[in-house]
């Protein structure tokens, strides 16, 4: 009976967490390659540049593709050959190499975990514990996948209970224009059909641990009905128009993977889990001879894609800005930031708004000012920050009102915002502003200082001044209220309408 060692398991797991934290699969480096060459949306092509340049300079780097580092999932099939030579439990083992992985001084993965969820929400500082999925199998080998999901997509989550004979096709196209772009499109949407709710889910999000090969399917055509329904979603999905990061374009998924299970005869589950630009997984199988570590990928084989500022970008002084500036502002502008930007996110606007209630004014003053809605990865050597992408900005819709009266000048983020916040933004005559989520490390570089002006109890939720050299961004929101996360898809739509 083979015999796992407990040092070999944790090994591999933190080294494959490391792995996958700085290096794209290669499957899906190669299809938004391919996505890349085709996409004919200028605000599309320009954000997948980002992510490629981005996942390059990760690769080489070793530093974070994205600034959310994950939630660690990881499925385990067991061979019921094998024994674990441990005291411990197979999740407590498995959380030791989260912990490594997250804490490791040469790459600190950023700890989003937080316990007590309901309530005081405290963080647990290693990112343990993990979300574990284990399945004895016949063999004498232990077969692991480990992933990091991303809140952003995480949160996009979606299920339903369908009537037997209701349309999966039609309740997918339905549901997804619903996600918005939160999830970072272009990436990939896993779907689990059938068993029950829970089944249904986990398939969705184990569907997605399969490499990219929609390309290589559609050249060999389909086998079987469940492969041709993927050809089908994934046809229809981008014929939606809603593109890289939701501005309008050819791509928005690049696969569409699908796992099922038999079924009640009066039940129909049917769950979607989207799989973002920050895509990490990865596979290893221990046989009791020692660690699996992961081999290093081949950087030739990543696109020769180099991002470069738009020659019609539009250079914007952070320090002079007037809300006249950012009235004159268009839809689709591509911006460069530079000069002095604060940072809040969800914890900090809540600190505020309970100063505010208790008739206390807040520590920082938000007059003719931008906020970047971020949660940076701690730096190392002579870094100023670490990995800094944006965040969603649609949990902040809440507060925009609050923020607009404190004289904030435009708002920068990833993805769309509600209707309210649109509305609220062009009554204030401000703006709103998005920065590519899955470019993190490519944004940190056009940060030049960085320090803490409130709440530094928050740590990477804490509001501090950035002073940025050509950041860039896109004008989503103007202060007449137009949206291009609206008037972009559904151009798009239009211009590929024969194929849905």
């Amino acid at each position: 009976m083979p015999e796992i060692a407990e040092s070999d398991l944790i090994d591999s797991v933190s080294d494959a967490l490391q792995h996958i934290s700085y290096y794209h699969p290669e499957d899906y480096v190669r299809a938004l390659g391919d996505a890349y060459r085709r996409e004919e949306s200028p605000a599309a092509k320009d954000a997948i540049a980002q992510i490629l340049t981005n996942s390059r300079m990760s690769a080489i780097g070793h530093r974070p593709i994205c600034q959310d580092t994950g939630i660690v999932t990881v499925f385990v099939k067991w061979g019921q050959g094998c024994r674990l030579a441990s005291s411990r439990s197979l999740q407590a083992v498995i959380d030791e190499g989260v912990r490594r992985a997250y804490l490791n001084t040469a790459n600190p993965l950023r700890a989003s975990i937080v316990s007590d969820p309901a309530f005081a929400r405290r963080n647990t500082r290693d990112n343990t514990p993990s979300v574990v999925h284990v399945e004895l199998v016949p063999g004498d080998l232990v077969d692991v996948t480990v992933a990091a999901k991303g809140g952003g997509s995480e949160n996009k989550t979606k299920f339903k209970m369908l009537n037997p004979s209701d349309s999966i096709v039609d309740w997918v196209l339905d549901t997804v224009p619903t996600m918005g772009a939160g999830w970072c499109p272009p990436g990939m949407l896993g779907i689990g059909i059938g068993g029950t709710a829970e089944k249904a889910m986990v398939m969705a999000k184990e569907s997605l641990m399969a490499p990219i090969d929609m390309a290589q399917l559609k050249a060999r055509g389909p086998e079987n009905d469940l492969e041709s329904l993927r050809i089908e979603l994934h046809e229809k999905v981008n014929a939606l128009g809603i593109g890289a990061q939701g501005l309008g374009g050819l791509t928005t998924v690049l696969d569409v993977k699908i796992l099922d299970w038999p079924t009640h005869a009066a039940s129909k589950p049917v769950a979607i889990v989207p799989n973002c630009a920050a895509t990490r997984h990865a596979h290893f199988r221990l046989d009791g001879t020692g660690p699996s570590l992961l081999p290093l990928p081949d950087l030739s084989t990543w696109p020769d894609v180099s991002w470069s500022p738009d020659k019609y970008a539009r250079r914007v002084c952070l320090d002079s800005l007037t809300a006249g500036e950012v009235a004159r502002w268009k839809a689709g502008d591509r911006l460069l930031l530079s000069g002095k930007m604060l940072t809040g996110r969800d914890a900090a606007h809540k600190r505020i708004r309970d100063l505010l209630d208790r008739g206390e004014q807040p520590p920082v003053n938000f007059s003719n000012r931008v906020i970047y809605y971020v949660g940076p990865v701690d730096p190392v050597g002579d870094e100023v920050v670490g990995p800094a992408g944006p965040t969603t900005a649609t949990r902040m819709d809440k507060y925009t009102d609050m923020m607009l009266d404190l004289g904030l000048l435009a708002m920068v983020g990833k993805a769309e915002r509600g209707g309210p916040t649109v509305a609220s933004l062009a009554a204030h005559r401000r703006a709103y502003l998005t920065a590519v989520g899955g470019a993190a490390y490519l944004v940190s570089r056009a940060i030049r200082s960085s320090r803490v002006m409130a709440f530094e109890d928050l740590g990477m939720e804490a509001i501090y001044e950035f002073d940025v050299q050509d950041m860039p961004v896109t004008v989503a929101v103007t202060a007449d209220g137009e949206n291009v996360h609206a008037s972009g898809p559904k151009a798009w739509r239009q211009r590929l309408s024969p194929i849905s």
